[in-house]
Order: structure tokens, then C-alpha cells, then sequence
């Protein structure tokens, strides 16, 4: 098996077990985000490792996201737990909305490493890109870190851990595809590298435990939705990527399972939340340069929208009733969380908003607060993820009303290259081409998340996602008691469907 130096991709070529001797029942887990039943109609190679043990339905938390889902499957505790309450919330003490944190420590609970290695200290954990990875207490981290240079241009890297890795793997694979990671330009260049990197660390360093996240099914159904065209062609795509990966993972004497956080259902209604919540007047702004900013500090009520949720922050408790109620009111809302609709959920956390909006099946939340367009930040235009007070999915698409935009973005990168300052404006302003969203808990089990594994001795109809840590202790064989696999976190959710 060899692995393309260039793209990071994997091809079949086993010469036998690649690992020493003495090392017991590796495991290997590929979080490949958006995956379905439905997308795994059209995934062979992947449907197989089902095939070989067991598939099993995965009940995930909510709100269905990346930081909050990978937080719970980690630590086996629900968000009021881990705090771990979206992608990113309103850090009160600083007065701001930041997202996509990538500090370990802002996870409460005790993280499935920390378990193991109470029965086995030596034991040896790599996390390929899986969020929050700095400071984790892992032996080998990965994972996508910018460089920002103090001329405002920002290079693709990634942060490795130790250090000496960071040249390991950019000597065989190349820089971090950081622009086909997310972006308008999002697409396979970055799940190869990652896979790429999963392969070398896997064979040259011989972990435990191989944490993978595989983001590539996480751009075309927002772009164009869960059933089009261009995402079977994205499933059959990474399936080339996965099955030659996953062959040499079980040559190699590993158990691997694959599983996934949530699965993106069809959307087609965008919620302009903020501006409900600023024409009713409680939002405020302040203006530079003619830009409207979000004043969170001075705001009675303001939303950090989260793909199909959103936490609303009440700053007056007195508020909190008539906010419900306009919430209540807005076209695309499907509910409204308290703090009984919250602890319901395991969602009753001092990071969550006072009341958290669930979005109806077919709609999502923007995180737009202007109301005249030409008054919005120029970050809205930009791919931004860190200035943004909330989630933009629209940084997948290229604005289609800006004159020959790639060609444009080209000249900018040009511009950027010859060391000159630029700026690229690249995202609508316009949300409606959006097709796909997630956070909500899965109206179809078709459309929701789930979890094969190699080995069928453990096989059920389903696991919950805070069952997922002691399954996988189980299959690493630091588990022993049967009874370890009971979700006791998920008794007091109302409507468990485990």
C-alpha cells in the first residue's frame, strides 16, 4: 500500500502488518462528518466494514454539530457536562461571539485517553484533526493552524504536536490544503492529506488510539444538497479515498469504526433571526467606517446562529419571556428551549444562551443582523469563520453577482503571492442557494448519523452517542464489563430512542 506524496491519497498495495509486535488491538476511528445511510448507498468500500461486523443507528446530542457531538463521543457526557454547547458561543467574561476554539481545555469531562489510561498508562493516542486538539494530553496531534502573518496574509498550515511532526508530515504530503478545507474551493485535497497523514502517523508512530475526522462530506449537501448529484459524486469520490485506507488499517490487526456526527437533511428557508430580534429592538450595532458591527455588550438579545440552532442571550431576565414570544412568532421556528426545554437536552449550561431556537426541519439560522446590505462588515464577504458572531455557510459558495469572481479571487492570490495586501470578496450576501443544514436531532434515521464497526460481537440496533466512549474502551479492551455500555447520561432525555 502506498500513500501519494502530492495528494495525500492511498493506494492498495498491502505487504502484510505494517505494525510491530505487541501491540494489542489498535483502534482506528474515522469521524466522517454528514455520513448517512442514504450517502452510504453509494459508498461499497465503506458499506463493507458494516458488512464485515456491524452498522448500527448513532442518536446524536443537540445540537447536531461538529465541536458539540465530537465533545460528546470523547467524553461520553452531554453538553451540560462538557460545555461544549455549539461550534462557539458568547463568551460573556470578554463580551464576544468566537467560534471554532481549538483550545482542549474549554472541554469539561473526562476524555476517553484519561480513562484508558487508569487501566493502561502507556497508552498512546493520535488525533488527526478532530476538533479542540491543542492541549489535548494525546501523544500525536494534528490539525489545520493558519499562518498569520503580520502583513494581514494568511498562509495554509497545521499545528502538530510534538513539534517534529509538523516536518514529517509536510516533507511526504505538502502543506495542510487549508483552502480546500473550507472555503468556496472545499473539496477532496483536504481529506487526502488527512487520510495521508492518518496512514504515516498510524505506521510510523503506532498509536493506540487513531483519531480521524474526514470533513469531505460536509460541502456539497449544504452546497446542493444531501441528494444531488454532486454529492453522490462527492460520496463515490471518498469512498475511492477510504476503502484502501480502511483494507491496510484491518491488515495491520486494528478494529475500525466509522461513524458520523449528524447527517445534513435538505433545507430551503433561511431564518434571519437577528434581524427579527434587532427590528423588535432589542439587537444594537455600532458603526465604523460605515460597517455595522454586532454590539453584544449592549444588545438586550441577540442570537449566535448555529446552522439549525441558535443561543439566544437574554441580558435582562425579565426580557427572557418576551423574547420567547417573538421568537415563538418567527416563520421557520420550530421551537423554543427554556431552561426545562434545555435541561431536557442536557443542554443546561452557563455557555448556552437563556433560551436556545431550534429550527423547523426544512429551515436554518443566519447570522445576518444588518438590514441594508451595504451596510454589512467586510468580513461578510470573506471567508472569516473567526470574526463572524455565528455560522455562514454561504463561505461555500462563490458570489455569483461580483464580475468574473474566481478570476478575480485568482488575481487576489496573485496579489498575496508578490507579498501586496489584498482583500477577497468571494461570499453572497444572498443564503437562499443553500440546500442542506444540521443541528436539529434527525427528523428521518435515513438522514441521520451512523456507526459501523469491523468487529460484530458488540452489534445493536443502536447506540447512543454518549454510549460511543465505552464502546470504544470495549473494543480497545479496557472495558470489560458489559454493563459499561449503558448511556446513563441519556436516561433523563425526553423521547430517548435508545
Amino acid at each position: 500500500m502506498t500513500t501519494d506524496n502530492t495528494t495525500g491519497s492511498v493506494t492498495e498495495t498491502h505487504s502484510g502488518n505494517t505494525r510491530p509486535p505487541g501491540n494489542a488491538r489498535p483502534l482506528v476511528v474515522l469521524d466522517i462528518v454528514g455520513l448517512t445511510p442514504k450517502l452510504l448507498a453509494h459508498m461499497p468500500a465503506l458499506a463493507a466494514l458494516g458488512e464485515r461486523g456491524f452498522r448500527a443507528r448513532l442518536d446524536t446530542v443537540l445540537p447536531a454539530v461538529t465541536c458539540t457531538v465530537q465533545s460528546t463521543l470523547l467524553t461520553g457526557e452531554l453538553p451540560a457536562v462538557h460545555g461544549s454547547v455549539a461550534n462557539g458561543w458568547y463568551f460573556r467574561d470578554l463580551g464576544d461571539v468566537l467560534l471554532w476554539r481549538q483550545s482542549n481545555t474549554l472541554v469539561g469531562g473526562e476524555k476517553i485517553w484519561e480513562t484508558a489510561r487508569r487501566t493502561d498508562p502507556d497508552y498512546k493516542v493520535a488525533n488527526i484533526c478532530w476538533w479542540y486538539a491543542m492541549g489535548a494530553d494525546v501523544d500525536l496531534t494534528v490539525t489545520p493552524r493558519p499562518v498569520y502573518y503580520s502583513d494581514g496574509r494568511k498562509e495554509p498550515d497545521c499545528y502538530t504536536w510534538p513539534p517534529s511532526l509538523h516536518d514529517e508530515l509536510t516533507a511526504r504530503l505538502g502543506p495542510f490544503p487549508l483552502f480546500t478545507y473550507w472555503g468556496p474551493n472545499a473539496g477532496i485535497p483536504s481529506s487526502q492529506w488527512i487520510l495521508g497523514a492518518a496512514r504515516q502517523v498510524f505506521d510510523e508512530h503506532h498509536p493506540d488510539l487513531t483519531l480521524v475526522y474526514v470533513p469531505h462530506l460536509d460541502y456539497d449537501p449544504q452546497r446542493s444538497g444531501p441528494d444531488s448529484p454532486a454529492t453522490h459524486r462527492a460520496a463515490r469520490q471518498l469512498d475511492d479515498a477510504l476503502g484502501p485506507l480502511i483494507d491496510h488499517f484491518l491488515s495491520a490487526g486494528a478494529t475500525v469504526v466509522a461513524l458520523s456526527e449528524y447527517g445534513i437533511a435538505p433545507v430551503s428557508r433561511p431564518v434571519d433571526i437577528n434581524r427579527a430580534l434587532r427590528r423588535a429592538g432589542l439587537l444594537e450595532v455600532h458603526t465604523q467606517d460605515g460597517m455595522e458591527y454586532l454590539d453584544a455588550l449592549a444588545s438586550r438579545a441577540f442570537a449566535v446562529a448555529d446552522h439549525q440552532i441558535a443561543h439566544v442571550y437574554v441580558r435582562n431576565p425579565a426580557d427572557i419571556p418576551a423574547v420567547a414570544g417573538i421568537l415563538g412568532q418567527l416563520d421557520g421556528v420550530d421551537e423554543v428551549l427554556d431552561e426545562k426545554g434545555k435541561a431536557a437536552h442536557g443542554l443546561d449550561h452557563d455557555r448556552s444562551g437563556e433560551l436556545v431556537a431550534v429550527a423547523a426541519s426544512d429551515a436554518w439560522f443566519t447570522y445576518y443582523y444588518w438590514l441594508d446590505d451595504d451596510r454589512a462588515p467586510d468580513f461578510a464577504r470573506q471567508v472569516e469563520i473567526h470574526r463572524k458572531p455565528g455560522y455562514d455557510p454561504a463561505e461555500l459558495l462563490y458570489d455569483d453577482t461580483v464580475s468574473g469572481v474566481k478570476l478575480r479571487a485568482l488575481g487576489q492570490v496573485a496579489r498575496k503571492k508578490l507579498g501586496l495586501r489584498y482583500r477577497i470578496r468571494t461570499v453572497p450576501l444572498d443564503p437562499a442557494p443553500i440546500s442542506g443544514s444540521h443541528g436539529r436531532l434527525p427528523d428521518d434515521p435515513d438522514r441521520g448519523p451512523v456507526l459501523l464497526c469491523s468487529e460484530p460481537e458488540l452489534a445493536r440496533e443502536a447506540y447512543a452517542a454518549t454510549e460511543v466512549k465505552p464502546l470504544l474502551l470495549r473494543l480497545a479492551g479496557l472495558a470489560a464489563d458489559p454493563d459499561s455500555l449503558v448511556g446513563a447520561a441519556t436516561d433523563s432525555l425526553e423521547g430517548d430512542p435508545s
